[in-house]
């Protein structure tokens, strides 16, 4: 059976209740929420039954406390996860603008979850896992993008594989030493899960098709496009696909698209079909995006099953 992994952030997020353009007045909040992008991706993965650990640091605080007891009750190894008394869990206050957009005030780089690194006890943990799964948002500091290239080598060494999601927006490439840290990440990926425009962050062509092709050429398995409420596309080498997505009411975006892809990667791992994976992963999509709070949306396999269901009836 696979044992899939992540390393990467822990975060709480607070969510105002009414929407404007930031934090710069006071404003009704309700949280704390157990979030951060790798840790919702796994949270997934381990509610679908999945074997699954997450390698990161929190603080001896509430905020850590709220994600350690969420990921352990839908069954991720929490073991790598350190506590560390002196620090600060980290943290995500997000607005919601009137136009659906979103504005964030962060703290992950000075939090807890700033110092990840790999040691005796959680290199062991990377030895007992058989795939990877990478969030290009996880690359924020040199620890951690250390830790995760070295998790990767273990893994890919022992034969197992690569998923990367990068969760990232074109801005921000230019960080010291992350397009770097991205395209080492890329080199040694098996499925590719970008969303939209960022297909071409990584790629010289200016068509869909044209990205597409190059990706696959230069050794990824697979590629997925995630299109958000207009579904998903899925491409390999020999088959081109794509499904629409499920009509729901929005009410949370955050954490979606790390549902959708905790869905797709344990699919593809244990052989569903390029199609029942992609429809699984559109349903968990459409879930989370129905829910308040970025892991609250996450689902069994039977509550996928039932969505879909209930919509071909």
């Amino acid at each position: 059976m696979h044992k899939i992994l992540t390393i990467g952030e822990i975060l709480v997020e607070i969510i105002a209740t009414e929407k404007g353009d930031g934090f710069r007045q006071a404003t009704p909040l309700i949280g704390p929420f157990p979030s951060g992008a790798p840790a919702i991706f796994i949270d997934q993965v381990g509610k679908l039954g999945q074997a699954s650990a997450i390698i990161s640091r929190v603080g001896g605080d509430d905020f850590g406390h709220v994600n350690l007891a969420r990921l352990e009750a839908d069954g991720v190894d929490i073991s790598g996860i350190a506590v560390d008394p002196l620090a600060t869990t980290g943290s995500a206050f997000v607005r919601y603008r009137e136009d659906g957009s979103r504005a964030f005030v962060f703290n992950i780089r000075d939090s807890a979850c700033g110092t990840i690194r790999l040691d005796d006890k959680s290199t062991a943990l990377v030895r007992s896992c058989s795939h990877m799964h990478v969030m290009g948002s996880s690359l924020y500091a040199p620890s951690v993008v250390e830790s995760i290239l070295a998790a990767i080598d273990i893994v890919k060494a022992a034969g197992g594989t690569v998923s990367f999601d990068p969760n990232l927006r074109a801005e921000i490439l230019e960080s010291p030493g992350m397009r770097e840290a991205l395209r080492t990440v890329l080199a040694k990926t098996d499925v590719f899960l970008p969303s939209g425009a960022e297909l071409f962050l990584f790629t010289q062509a200016k068509t869909e098709a044209d990205a597409i092709a190059e990706l696959l050429a230069s050794g990824i398995k697979v590629v997925v496009v995630k299109r958000g409420a207009e579904g998903a596309s899925y491409f390999d080498a020999q088959t081109t696909l794509a499904l629409p997505g499920f009509a729901v009411e929005e009410i949370d975006p955050t954490g979606a698209g790390d549902c959708f892809g905790a869905t797709f990667v344990t699919s593809w791992l244990n052989g569903a079909s390029p199609r029942e994976a992609l429809e699984l992963a559109n349903a968990s999509g459409a879930r989370a995006v129905m829910i308040s709070g970025p892991m609250e949306g996450a689902s069994t396999r039977a509550e996928l099953e039932a969505f879909i269901s209930a919509r071909k009836d």
